[in-house]
């Protein structure tokens, strides 16, 4: 570990380190789906370009080695928060061009490198910084931060979005145009605020490696797939959230399309704050609870599996909104549905990071292996996301919701199977 004597309270930058990988996250991937809405594409473009948006998450294993032999890690977190400030700025003033769709992906795709290599960093940082029980009792509140991410992402910036658009009769480009702006400034005083509190994080390799960084850049490839029972574990780490990952794109989408299109018909404004605000007050209380419960009992098969269902089962919430299509005047109505899919969410996404970092990460190697086991994770919501939109177009709304539902097996078949090599209550495994 870290040396701890030297290391601001955890409480100063766990928080704020991943509300802004939640908040990149969801700028890029989640946000742009109301945005593209607005302006015009169509459901499987869109998710199309959000799932081509997430490769970065995927790959980032390729890179992540690099950040374990140069610098420190916070050196890489605060570069990339600035980096990615610069991107959201482009792309909000990319929206003021003719063409602006290919000039506004191309931000966005920079965005989403930055964005990866930030979660690196930040990742690295938690499992060097802080020991084994400090990472459990922190579980909830990591996993409640990174969704104030998204609370910010969807429920302030879309909403605000529909409020230029409709109040103030701003075209939708002009109107996002702010927006990616407003999340520009937002970041950059998220990476002024890092530049100051967040621990450099324990260098893994010493300077004498550097000199031989290149095998040691195959050495943490070799090491992740010499791991006992590793393709079990990344089993787990694809499936775990299958169902929802399919769900998730979709899911925005089909609260803002129209009747006819057998959507919700909602405004941005409602379903920003159903999403953004309600639903992620949900899911960040949910996360709490999560981390509460899962640093009182002990982690194992039928613990797993439990929450893996949680996060799956209340997936039929979408299921019966498309088959009731419930006026969107019955805002309150739709919004404890919500709700409710968004606290199953919340609750079983904490064993799903924990697992990965206790049974996965540990070896000489964490950060990087820690970067492989969640851009396996990516890969499953980059998959998901790139077909979703097409899927939902083949056979609709209704059909699609029972599909994601039916997607819940392969994940809960992987828990039941997960293996569990180290000791939860011990720390990570030095090699």
């Amino acid at each position: 570990m870290a040396d701890t004597t030297k290391i601001r309270h955890p409480a100063l930058w766990v928080p704020t380190s991943y509300m802004a990988m939640g908040f990149v996250l969801s700028s890029v991937t989640l946000s742009t789906n109301f945005a593209f809405k607005n302006l015009g594409l169509r459901n499987s473009t869109i998710t199309m370009l959000a799932a081509v948006l997430t490769l970065p998450y995927v790959f980032k294993f390729l890179w992540a080695p690099l950040l374990e032999l140069y610098r420190t890690k916070k050196y890489w977190v605060v570069l990339m928060q600035f980096g990615i400030s610069v991107g959201l700025a482009l792309c909000g003033l990319a929206l003021h061009l003719p063409s602006w769709l290919a000039a506004c992906f191309a931000a966005l795709m920079m965005c989403a490198f930055l964005g990866a290599t930030m979660d690196v960093g930040t990742d690295g940082v938690y499992v060097t910084t802080l020991n084994a029980k400090q990472q459990a009792g922190y579980a909830g509140i990591q996993s409640m931060a990174w969704t104030a991410g998204p609370l910010i992402a969807t429920g302030a910036l879309v909403p605000v979005a529909g409020i230029l658009h409709n109040r103030f009769g701003y075209t939708w480009q002009i109107a996002w145009s702010y927006v990616f702006l407003a999340a520009a400034a937002f970041l950059a005083l998220v990476g002024l605020w890092h530049s100051r509190v967040l621990p450099t994080g324990e260098k893994t390799i010493t300077e004498s490696q550097e000199r031989t960084a290149s095998p040691s850049f195959g050495d943490a490839f070799r090491t992740f797939f010499q791991k006992k029972m590793i393709l079990r574990m990344l089993a787990l780490a694809f499936f775990y959230r299958f169902g929802i990952y399919l769900l998730e794109k979709v899911g925005n989408v089909f609260l803002i399309a129209s009747r006819a299109e057998g959507g919700l018909g909602m405004s941005n404004e409602a379903a920003g704050a159903i999403v953004g605000t309600w639903g992620s007050a949900a899911f960040l209380a949910a996360s709490v609870l999560g981390g509460i419960t899962l640093a009182k009992i002990s982690l194992n098969r039928w613990t797993l599996l439990l929450f893996c269902a949680l996060i799956n089962v209340p997936n039929v919430t979408f299921y019966w909104l498309s088959v009731a299509l419930p006026s969107p005047d019955q805002f309150w109505l739709i919004t404890g549905i919500i709700c409710l899919e968004k606290f199953g969410y919340g609750f079983g996404a904490v064993a799903h990071m924990y697992y990965m970092m206790r049974q996965i990460a540990p070896g000489p190697y964490r950060t990087a292996h820690y970067a492989f086991a969640t851009g396996t994770m990516g890969l499953c919501n980059f998959s998901t996301g790139f077909i979703s939109g097409k899927v939902q177009e083949a056979v609709g709304y209704q059909s699609f919701f029972l599909i994601v539902l039916l997607c819940a097996i392969p994940g809960l078949l992987a828990a039941w199977f997960a293996p569990f090599v180290h000791n939860m209550k011990d720390e990570p495994a030095k090699g």
